[in-house]
């Protein structure tokens, strides 16, 4: 028995990811992406004190809801538990994107010809306000 209390006392303590701290993660995210906490609430179909309570870290999320929380603000899983810990590469790390949106982007950028890409940006546009 001193040999497991012994073990355990040398093992570094690990830190548990809170409510709270994922709850700041969502609201960081939900910003940089400009988007609304009622909007955030349509697209998750919840209520807007829902998403309030979610940010605050006043309900805990379940896995299942981590993931559709995850995928409407366009970020892998992870992001919400390695808040605060330092990043391992010496580079940013890339945001995440969908595969419709890499693939966007990877045609985009072999259109040569400038009036071309205008034309696919007003297009997307439009296509956006699309109800």
């Amino acid at each position: 028995m001193r040999k497991i209390s012994a073990i355990l006392a040398a093992m570094p303590e690990k830190k548990i990811i809170t409510s709270e701290e994922i709850g700041k993660a969502i609201r960081k995210r939900r910003k940089e992406l400009g988007i609304s906490q009622e909007r955030l609430a349509e697209i998750l179909d919840v209520s807007y004190q829902q998403v309030q309570r979610y940010e605050n870290g006043m309900n805990k999320l379940n896995v299942e809801n981590i993931q559709v929380i995850a995928d409407a603000l366009s970020v892998p899983v992870t992001f919400f538990f390695t808040t605060g810990y330092p990043q391992g590469v010496a580079e940013p790390p890339l945001p995440y994107a969908p595969p419709e949106e890499k693939t966007l982007l990877k045609h985009f950028r072999k259109i040569a010809d400038h009036n071309d890409k205008l034309l696919v940006i007003n297009i997307a546009r439009l296509a956006a306000k699309k109800p």
